[in-house]
C-alpha cells in the first residue's frame, strides 16, 4: 500500500504543479493506478465510468442552479438587499456591517456559489460602507467570511457535487445545510456585536432615525428575493419538487425577476448562459475524472486498505475528525472546494463509514471546512475576488478574514458536539 500511496501522491503533485487541469489530473491518477497496480484494462474502465458519470439525473440540477446564480449576479438583487436591510441594522451594535452577513446569507440562498456571493455583495457593500466610514478591515473580513455561506446554504453547488460523488440525497443535504448556515450567521453577527462594544469609536454613528413605516416600505424591495427563496427551497422542503425541478423553477423566477428589473436583454442573457455553460462543463468534467479515479481506487483496494490501517490506530471519531480537518484545510490551501471534495471522497469515505459517522452530517462538516479554506492563501477564491474588487494585498485581506476563519472552526466544533444541528431537519424530512 505504501508504494501505491507514494506513487499516486508524487504523480498528483507533479500533475497539479505542472498546471494540468484537475479533471485530467484525476484521470491520469486513475489510469496510473489501474495500469501499474492491477491487471484490469484501464481504457475500458475509463470509458464506462466517464459515461456513467455524465448522465446522472441528479446532476441535472447543477447547471440549472449555476445558471440561476449567473442571472442573479447580473441583476440588481444586491442593491435591493442593501436598501431593504440597512434600515433594520442601524440600531444593532455593528450597524451596517450586519448587512454584509445577512445579505450574503440571503444571496447564498439563491446563488449556490461562494465566489458569486462575494463578488455581488462586494460590488455593492464595499464602496457604500467605505463612504459611510466603516472600518475597512472589518468590511473586507465580513465579506470574505460571510460569502463562504454560498457553499453551505442551499442551493449549494458543492453539496450537489458531494451528493453525486457519495450517492447521497441532494434534498436531504440541502435541508441539512440550513441550521448550520444559521449557526454561522449567528456567530458572525455575535462577533460584530462584541467587536463594536469593544471598539465603539470605530463604528460610525447611526443614520437619521427611520420610522417603522418607512422601514417596512424599504423592505418591500426584499419581497422578490424572499419569493425566490421560498419558490426554490420551499418547494423542495415541502416535497412539491425534486432539486432538479426546483432548479428549473429558480431559473424561471430569476429570469422573470431580472426582466422585471429591466436588466435582462439579449446580451445579458447570452453572458449568463455562457457563464453557466463554462462553469457547468468544468464541474461535470471534474466529476467524470473523479468517477474514474473512484473506480480505479476500488480496483487497487487502496480505500479499504487505508480504512483498515486507520482502524488499526484505534482513533476515536473525534480524533479522526481532527486529523481530517487539518488535512482538508491544508489541501484547500492549494485546491478549490469542488476539487477537494471529488479528490478525497473515494479514498476517505470507507474509513468515515467505518467510524460510524453519518454521511449527511459528514457532507455538512466537509463543506464548512472547505469554507475555511476559501479564505486561506494561496488559493483562497474569496480572497482573489476581494483583491480584484479593491486592489488590496491578498495577505492583508486574509488577515482581515482571519477572525471568521476561527469562527467557522468554532462552527465545526459545535456541529461535532451537537450533530443534531446538521441532522435534525433531514431526519424530520425523511420521517414525514
Amino acid at each position: 500500500m505504501l508504494t501505491l500511496v507514494l506513487t499516486l501522491l508524487i504523480a498528483l503533485l507533479v500533475l497539479l504543479g505542472s498546471g494540468v487541469w484537475v479533471a485530467f489530473s484525476l484521470m491520469g491518477l486513475g489510469w496510473l493506478g489501474i495500469s501499474q497496480f492491477t491487471s484490469i484494462p484501464a481504457g475500458d474502465v475509463m470509458a464506462s465510468d466517464i459515461w456513467s458519470a455524465s448522465y446522472s439525473w441528479e446532476l441535472t440540477a447543477l447547471p440549472m442552479f449555476i445558471w440561476m446564480g449567473e442571472i442573479l449576479f447580473r441583476s440588481r438583487l444586491a442593491e435591493d438587499m442593501f436598501s431593504g436591510l440597512a434600515p433594520w441594522m442601524t440600531r444593532i451594535p455593528g450597524r451596517l456591517l450586519h448587512t454584509n452577513v445577512v445579505g450574503c446569507g440571503l444571496f447564498a440562498a439563491v446563488s449556490g456559489s461562494s465566489a458569486a456571493t462575494c463578488a455581488t455583495m462586494g460590488k455593492m457593500a464595499i464602496p457604500e460602507l467605505a463612504r459611510r466610514g466603516y472600518d475597512e478591515r472589518l468590511v473586507l473580513g465580513t465579506l470574505a467570511g460571510s460569502a463562504t455561506l454560498g457553499l453551505l446554504i442551499p442551493p449549494s453547488i458543492i453539496l450537489i457535487v458531494y451528493a453525486v460523488a457519495t450517492d447521497q440525497s441532494i434534498a436531504r443535504l440541502f435541508i441539512a445545510g440550513i441550521l448550520p448556515g444559521v449557526l454561522l450567521i449567528s456567530l458572525f453577527a455575535g462577533y460584530l456585536m462584541l467587536w463594536s462594544w469593544r471598539f465603539p469609536d470605530r463604528v460610525p454613528p447611526a443614520d437619521e432615525h427611520t420610522s417603522l413605516g418607512e422601514k417596512f416600505r424599504r423592505s418591500r424591495r426584499l419581497i422578490p428575493l424572499l419569493g425566490l427563496i421560498i419558490g426554490v427551497i420551499g418547494s423542495i422542503y415541502a416535497g412539491l419538487a425534486s432539486p432538479t425541478e426546483a432548479a428549473a423553477v429558480g431559473v424561471m423566477l430569476s429570469l422573470m425577476l431580472a426582466r422585471w428589473q429591466g436588466v435582462m436583454d439579449w446580451q445579458t442573457f447570452r453572458e449568463a448562459t455562457m457563464g453557466a455553460v463554462r462553469t457547468s462543463t468544468m464541474i461535470a468534467f471534474i466529476l467524470a475524472g473523479a468517477s474514474f479515479l473512484t473506480a480505479a481506487m476500488g480496483f487497487t483496494g487502496l480505500p479499504s486498505d487505508l480504512a483498515a490501517w486507520i482502524a488499526s490506530l484505534n482513533l476515536s471519531p473525534y480524533m479522526l475528525l481532527v486529523a481530517l480537518t487539518v488535512f482538508f484545510i491544508l489541501l484547500g490551501c492549494f485546491l478549490d472546494g469542488i476539487s477537494v471534495v471529488v479528490l478525497t471522497t473515494s479514498i476517505l469515505l470507507p474509513m468515515v463509514e467505518a467510524a460510524g459517522i453519518d454521511l449527511i452530517w459528514f457532507g455538512i462538516y466537509l463543506v464548512i471546512v472547505v469554507e475555511m479554506s476559501q479564505i486561506t492563501p494561496p488559493v483562497g477564491f474569496n480572497l482573489f475576488v476581494l483583491q480584484g474588487l479593491t486592489g488590496k494585498n491578498i495577505l492583508r485581506i486574509a488577515g482581515a478574514a482571519l477572525p471568521f476563519f476561527f469562527l467557522m472552526g468554532l462552527g465545526v466544533i459545535l456541529i461535532t458536539l451537537f450533530p443534531a444541528i446538521a441532522t435534525y431537519l433531514p431526519g424530520a424530512m425523511s420521517g414525514r
